[in-house]
């Protein structure tokens, strides 16, 4: 069990990094948010009727590993992802951040958000919570092991899709 000041520290610690995280997406620096990501990273976004839904036995928005990620963010970059060319205006606002549990390295805490999208005279707006399992590194520093979106929404509508990381 952490002491109060140690536990009060770490949750600074992890909100400072998920706002930062939010920063590099909301300014579409999408290549240095992938350096947070650990090599065995992982991105789901559960359907709106499974929040708590298994990647393996649901079906998931988005269940991307490592590879799918990487190749996400070169395919939002480049011209060819029609639905972000160009790139959206996104706002993200993250809070009541939580550090969950710390079982030595890894570090689980959860976060509520909302992403408000804009693009081509319409907003969208995503509105839900965080899971994150991060792993501390070696030099200190914090990285995503798991990265789950849980939205709050009955349905995708009226924007229909998620283009965007959110």
């Amino acid at each position: 069990m952490l002491s109060t000041e140690k536990s009060a520290a770490l949750r600074h610690e992890v909100e400072t990094f998920l706002y930062d995280e939010a920063a590099l997406l909301d300014e579409w620096r999408l290549e240095e948010w992938l350096g947070l990501l650990t090599e065995d990273a992982s991105y789901h976004i559960p359907a709106t009727d499974t929040p708590d839904g298994d990647p393996r036995t649901s079906l998931f928005i988005i269940a991307d590993d490592i590879l799918r990620i990487r190749s996400r963010v070169k395919q939002l970059l480049g011209r060819f992802a029609h639905a972000e060319t160009p790139h959206s205006r996104t706002r993200r606002l993250v809070g009541n951040v939580r550090v969950r549990s710390v079982e030595g390295d890894v570090i689980r805490a959860t976060a509520n958000f909302a992403v408000y999208r804009t693009r081509m005279e319409q907003l969208d707006t995503y509105v839900g919570r965080y899971e994150y399992v991060l792993v501390r590194q070696a030099d200190g520093g914090l990285k995503i092991r798991e990265r789950r979106a849980i939205l709050d929404l009955d349905s995708l509508r009226p924007q229909g899709k998620v283009s965007i990381i959110l």
